[in-house]
């Protein structure tokens, strides 16, 4: 690998926002709401990948999310609005008053063709799903207290929801109540505790089952309205639940963090009789789990710890190893990290607020794994605010470190940076044209000189930076099919002559900058694209996907290079293609033009096409190895993949120059430091 000095950067102060609630769609998508705000959509098929990602927005918190009509994704809040996201162009299409003051809780119908919200008032309101928008159709009758959880019958016929105390039972068609529920409170001391019933699961054999703030799992019969089991798995509050399509298992989260997981078993081996059981516990969290989702073969949690958690089923799992593995998503799946390396500069994206660093340097020399003296520590240069309630969805520094680019779901900033020893100047360029408003991605030229802005229906729009600190539209780059989705990833060659736009349907489009035509398209491949850059030598493109699957284009050919289907030929090792977390981001060395530069959460990698790959049976990361193996053996064994795993987790890793690395770490010790302190549990012997 050779021997390079890296600047090991931990002044991210980069805190995951809790997760609200979760939505399980069709396709395998599975939608994430964050306390922030911001909506995320996984892909389950493609490894889990965060596919697609709305900025939050201050006002617009979602309380419960719904898939509806198709694939629409609705939400609802305490604002008390009803939102439909636009999941091609990434944003929210409209957003609808309920007119019942906070919205808690919102469920689809089996037809997909109704929504019911529980609102603050107490009632329950009913929309029609039209095509293009919803309509509001009538309201049950209003009860007292907030309506925290509604569930559908599979019949459509009849809605349970659920306050304070009591389940509601409502025939849709008379929108009369027909039968109450009263759950027991807990008792303490001289006193007892209202009973919050935080959600409920309206199964199809007209079983109902609630979950509660006494930390009970309750079945109950929705005829009779008696009470058919008690299942006490808390000492504090079930939070949520969520019942599998067959509705032979439920998941159930709580505030001490444990998720479990019921299931209908017989009561005796060979009797039809069936009773639910609670057969697993999970403890996966460290706060409060506030929203799960059951899959037919996974268990998904997610809460204030701002880990999403992905347990596949063991019994639904074919083979015991990469399958069945459990899958922490922690950070996002792009990057939040821009270098200006001619100026060692670092920009840190936060939801309200850039923050602009200064490399620190070293006069001192030292051995392989020794920690250098700082001469010159970091310095925080500035900080550069967001103002309004939309969060910041994508920023940028130029190569020069003289320009600022951040954009919100409406609005595009621009500034103008001057730095002239300990003095920092900021200068907001006021004219930015209209058409480049709402960006999903910004990228600027190698020379510092252009500004390309990733827009909707996978368009590309194109800015001069002019010396005078303006700047001016010079043309849109369209894309050659008819793609309407957003274009999230670009890549420009160092000489500004070619551009690569990914879009989130797995689209990479090449464009000529020199005629702005496009050049030609890379095959269409199944799993999306993480990672896209351009050599600065070569001018071929590499490409990585969420499969762990690294291909090369050759631009100028329109085809996969040699070495790109020698891989395809051989096969990546077992242990690459099993890895967690996508390559979000890679580099190139330009005086070595065999070597690529590609980093995950855990891991950065320099890949050296010189080398052959390694077989299934090698070790793949055997550079400690190495290092102790004398020169002829150890250039017997080495290959292609020189991988480091000393730095965790990484949120960002670059070449500064041919000798010097800048890695971003985020510990996960630091990140839990700030977050509040979780339900006391006591522990044997103390």
């Amino acid at each position: 690998m050779g021997d390079f000095q890296v600047h090991r950067v931990r002044l991210f102060a980069f805190l995951p926002a809790g997760l609200r609630c979760l939505a399980a769609g069709p396709s395998a998508r599975l939608a994430a709401a964050r306390v922030d705000g911001a909506l995320e959509l996984y892909s389950l098929q493609a490894n889990g990948f965060q596919e697609k990602v709305i900025p939050g927005h201050e006002r617009r918190i979602p309380e419960a999310l719904s898939w509806a009509g198709g694939n629409r994704l609705f939400g609802a809040g305490l604002s008390g609005e009803i939102i439909e996201y636009d999941l091609e162009r990434l944003s929210i299409k409209y957003s609808l008053d309920a007119f019942g003051g906070p919205i808690w809780s919102m469920a689809a119908d089996p037809t997909g063709a109704q929504l019911a919200v529980g609102c603050e008032d107490g009632s329950v309101k009913l929309f029609h799903v039209l095509p293009e928008r919803i309509q509001f159709e009538r309201s049950l009758d209003r009860q007292k207290g907030r309506v925290l959880s509604v569930s559908w019958h599979s019949s459509g016929a009849r809605i349970a929801a659920s306050s304070i105390d009591l389940i509601r039972v409502f025939d849709v068609k008379s929108g009369h109540a027909v039968q109450r529920l009263l759950v027991d409170r807990r008792a303490k001391g001289y006193y007892t505790q209202k009973s919050v019933v935080w959600s409920v699961a309206f199964l199809s054999d007209g079983a109902i089952v609630s979950a509660d703030s006494s930390g009970k799992v309750q079945f109950w019969d929705s005829e009779v309205g008696t009470l058919l089991q008690t299942c006490v798995v808390s000492n504090s509050a079930v939070l949520c639940l969520a019942v599998s399509e067959a509705e032979d298992s439920i998941v159930v989260g709580t505030s001490e963090g444990a998720v479990y997981q019921f299931q209908l078993l017989p009561v005796k081996m060979g009797s039809t009789e069936r009773q639910w059981v609670r057969t697993k516990p999970f403890q996966h969290h460290t706060h409060d789990v506030r929203a799960v989702a059951h899959t037919a073969t996974a268990l998904i949690s997610g809460g204030l710890d701002g880990q999403l958690v992905i347990r596949p089923l063991m019994e639904k799992v074919e083979s015991r190893s990469y399958e069945a593995a459990v899958r922490k998503v922690t950070f996002p799946h792009r990057r939040l990290v821009s270098c200006a390396g001619k100026a060692r500069l670092l920009l840190f994206q936060y939801p309200q607020h850039l923050e602009l660093w200064r490399l620190g340097a070293t006069s001192a020399t030292g051995r392989d794994g020794e920690v250098l003296p700082v001469s010159c520590p970091p310095e925080h240069l500035l900080q550069l605010k967001n103002k309004g309630p939309e969060h910041i969805s994508s920023s940028c520094i130029s190569p020069c470190g003289g320009w600022i680019a951040y954009s919100t779901a409406s609005r595009l900033c621009l500034y103008r940076v001057q730095l002239t020893g300990e003095q920092v100047a900021l200068q907001r360029v006021p004219k930015v044209p209209k058409l480049a408003r709402g960006a999903h991605q910004l990228l600027f030229s190698v020379d510092s000189t252009r500004l390309f802005v990733a827009s909707d229906q996978g368009s590309v729009h194109m800015l001069k930076l002019l010396q005078s600190g303006a700047c001016k539209h010079l043309l849109t780059l369209h894309p050659g099919s008819e793609s309407t989705e957003a274009a999230l990833l670009l890549a420009v060659s160092a000489d500004s002559s070619w551009l690569a736009v990914a879009s989130s349907d797995g689209q990479v489009n090449i464009y000529n900058l020199q005629n702005a035509k496009p050049h030609c398209m890379v095959p269409a491949y199944s799993c999306p694209v993480t990672a896209l850059a351009i050599h600065p030598v070569t001018n071929n493109l590499v490409v990585a996907h969420s499969d762990q699957q690294v291909f090369e284009f050759s631009i100028l050919d329109k085809a996969y290079t040699p070495w790109s289907r020698k891989v395809q030929q051989q096969g990546l090792h077992r242990d690459w293609l099993e890895r967690d977390t996508p390559v979000t981001h890679i580099a190139f060395n330009p005086k070595e033009s065999s070597h690529i530069l590609l980093h995950d959460t855990h891991m950065f990698c320099l890949l050296d096409k010189s080398l052959p790959l390694p077989e299934d049976t090698a070790i793949l990361c055997n550079q400690p190895s190495l290092k102790h193996l004398p020169r002829a053996a150890r250039h017997k064994s080495a290959h292609a993949f020189k991988i480091c795993k000393k730095y965790q987790p990484l949120l960002f890793v670059d070449l500064l120059d041919e000798k010097t690395f800048v890695v971003v770490e985020r510990p996960l010790m630091d990140i839990k430091a700030q977050l509040p302190p979780p339900v006391y549990q006591k522990k044997f012997g103390t």
